[in-house]
């Protein structure tokens, strides 16, 4: 009998964000602490502690003293007046000390002080007073935001934004007035897609070969034949949901025969009058515990050890009792053949059909499943077909298969041997091998390899690996048979290997490759088999080429780039009232072609000493560098350079000048000025060598 689940998860969105970090976490909730188990340690230590508290704070006269202060005074007041000692004689005084801090006198308050400080309590810090009267919520409301034609709705909401009457479908500006302090983040249906079918795919690898993604938070999971393997139906739900619960993902799940029935319960819960599912106690590797309540002083026999007071199953047992105490509401179970009374007290929504169907069903008066199945159904099947169908679907009389996620498996093509080889020569023959077999399985896979690693098991165990890379994807068998058989020789054989297995450790889609109809066109060079060459003997880190970056300032107008990235990204496409299409040029390059550059720029500007220059804005005709004098004989320039003021507030007002300079031996530099030679807040005049020409 086919058993379907139903996953869930209403809050996805939200809790994607919160995973990604952009929504911050709650702060947990601090539970008082509980002193009533020291109350009795603290009796008995103060009834054997000395009659004077040693107490910080203590001091003569304190509140301990008060309740003595009227026996002394009566003592003393009984014995006659010639007989009672003075006050010196005394000691230590038993009456209440005065407050520290005693009141101004009016001259040097300005004025009559009309209360004492010994009698006001002491005021609150000023921030727990702002605290108190501002308390920040625990949990403040989160919602997303979409754009729908020319307005703003609400997307997702936070279970305390729909607690305050928040919905999907709301207007942002109506939610705003609603609740003042809402938080709003921008929706990314693309990103919630992706991450739930990752998320459908990682549950087929560890739950059940057959799951498919419902909608934009449903996933349904074929328990057919696999939910004896995790305990039984109930059992493996209830762990689906604690392993969620524990990623920080809130979900629901429910079990029935058909996936619209599954559904159905999932979305809308259990009938009216159903008791809530209680989730079994998972079962342990050890002894079982006494369920009877006369057993339960019974004598522990188990291997007491030294972690967990004798119990090594404690955590994993505590961790499983906690998950199915907390998910008796989350696991829903419609018994076998029973779905059709589990629907029927469900509304017509349920059957996951549009809105337009369910209100012309309720025009009708049809508001509940049971009702849509008792009405006869030749006059319905002409008005409402599609409700039909999704019923007959619910109660299993129309299949309504899944389609089911493929997980990506890794490719690899290993060959074992009967007996170990050990040569170069029959190295390179089986690469040649299996070099053809795995690029037919990436072809198979539309695929194309960008890293390939190559295992070879050797007879003591002690596996030899080679890996190589490629700038681009490919899937050409001469190309990384190539690359692999020039490094044969940085396997150590040993004394012998048993087998070898080439894997792809790293793949990209790699679609056919466009090529031109006319033979006498000339084709753009392919740098990608020089790049894989020199990349596999110096390293991949060790390659790379300069890239334009949009910016004045020389040294931040340049970056590193892959050695095959494109010279630039293309233009992004302006709305229709951004004010960049004012501009002629549809898109000015980051080089400008006629501010010619040096081919080396230095990491750091050098600077030059004893400079010979006009200002203010003449170019220089003698300067020495790192102790070279040089006499300039052509100079261009200058060239001015504001800072980035929009980065730092010090680029403001400062200016560069830069200039072209050739010296008496054809050597040209590129050297720069601070400042504009008029003006002391746009440099120090000091001078710079920043590149060098060819």
């Amino acid at each position: 009998m086919r058993r379907v689940a139903a996953l869930c998860l209403p809050d996805w969105s939200i809790d994607r964000l919160r995973r990604t970090g952009a929504i911050p976490e709650p702060p947990p909730e601090r539970a008082a602490a509980d002193m009533s188990a020291l109350a009795a340690a603290v009796a008995d230590e103060r009834a054997n502690e000395c009659s004077v508290p040693n107490t910080p704070g203590w001091r003569p006269g304190a509140r301990w003293a008060r309740g003595c202060a009227d026996a002394v005074e009566a003592e003393i007041a009984r014995l006659p007046a010639h007989q009672r000692p003075p006050m010196r004689e005394l000691g230590r005084r038993s009456e209440a000390a005065d407050h520290p801090f005693r009141a101004l006198r009016p001259d040097e308050a300005r004025g009559h002080v009309p209360f004492s400080l010994k009698d006001q309590p002491p005021a609150p810090p000023r921030r727990e007073t702002m605290r108190a009267a501002n308390p920040a919520p625990a949990n403040p409301p989160v919602v997303t935001s979409l754009r729908e034609g020319a307005k703003v709705v609400v997307h997702a909401a936070c279970p305390a934004a729909r607690a305050l009457g928040l919905k999907r479908g709301l207007a942002l500006t109506a939610a705003r007035a609603m609740v003042p302090g809402l938080i709003v983040h921008p929706a990314d249906p693309a990103a919630d897609a992706a991450g739930l079918r990752r998320l459908a795919v990682a549950l087929a690898r560890k739950w059940s070969p057959a799951v498919a993604v419902g909608g934009e938070d449903l996933i349904f999971l074929d328990l057919t034949g696999v939910s004896h393997l995790f305990g039984g139906e109930a059992a493996m739900a209830a762990r689906i949901v604690a392993v969620l619960g524990r990623a920080g993902h809130g979900a629901r799940i429910a079990v029935a025969g058909t996936p619209g029935a599954a559904a159905a319960l999932v979305r809308h819960g259990a009938p009216p009058g159903e008791p809530s599912f209680a989730a079994p106690r998972p079962r342990h590797a050890g002894m079982r515990q006494a369920r009877q309540s006369n057993l339960a002083d019974a004598p522990d026999f188990r291997i007491r050890h030294p972690r967990d007071d004798g119990n090594p199953y404690a955590p994993r047992r505590a961790r499983q009792q906690e998950a199915a105490a907390a998910t008796p509401d989350r696991v829903l179970l419609c018994p076998p053949g029973e779905d059709a009374d589990w629907l029927a007290p469900l509304p017509a929504a349920a059957l996951r059909l549009d809105s337009a169907d369910v209100e012309m069903l309720r025009r009708f008066g049809i508001e509940r499943i049971g009702q849509l199945a008792e009405l006869p159904r030749g006059p319905l099947a002409r008005r409402f077909a599609r409700a039909l169908e999704r019923l007959d679907q619910a109660l299993g009389r129309v299949a309504e298969p899944l389609d089911p996620v493929i997980p990506r498996t890794a490719i690899a093509c290993r060959q074992g041997f009967l007996e170990p080889i050990a040569t170069a020569e029959g190295i390179a023959h089986w690469l040649g091998e299996l070099v053809p077999r795995l690029t037919a399985e990436l072809a198979a896979a539309g695929l194309g390899a960008r890293a390939i690693e190559l295992v070879a098991e050797r007879v003591d165990h002690v596996p030899q690996r080679l890996r190589i890379g490629l700038a681009r994807a490919s899937r050409d068998p001469a190309h990384i048979l190539r690359l692999i058989a020039r490094r044969i020789e940085e396997v150590e054989p040993g004394y012998g290997i048993d087998a070898m297995t080439l894997h792809v450790r790293r793949a990209e889609p790699l679609g056919p490759m466009p090529f031109d109809e006319r033979l006498d066109a000339e084709a753009a060079p392919d740098l990608a088999p020089l790049i894989d060459a020199i990349a596999n003997r110096i390293g991949m880190a060790r390659l790379w080429r300069v890239r334009a970056v949009e910016s004045d300032v020389p040294e931040r107008s340049a970056a590193p780039a892959p050695p095959l990235a494109p010279d630039a990204a293309p233009p992004s496409r302006l709305a229709a009232d951004d004010v960049r299409r004012l501009g002629d040029a549809d898109h000015i390059p980051a080089w400008h072609p006629e501010w010619p550059r040096p081919a080396r720029l230095l990491k750091r500007p050098e600077r030059l000493d004893h400079v010979v220059a006009e200002l203010p804005d003449r170019p220089p005709a003698r300067f020495t560098w790192r102790g070279v004098s040089h006499r300039v004989v052509r100079a261009d320039g200058p060239e001015r350079i504001h800072g980035e003021w929009w980065r730092r507030l010090g680029e403001a007002h400062a200016v560069r000048d830069y200039f072209r300079v050739e010296d008496e031996d054809g050597r040209r530099y590129w050297l720069y000025r601070r400042g504009d030679g008029m003006r002391s807040v746009s440099g120090d005049l000091s001078w710079w060598l920043h590149g060098l020409f060819g």
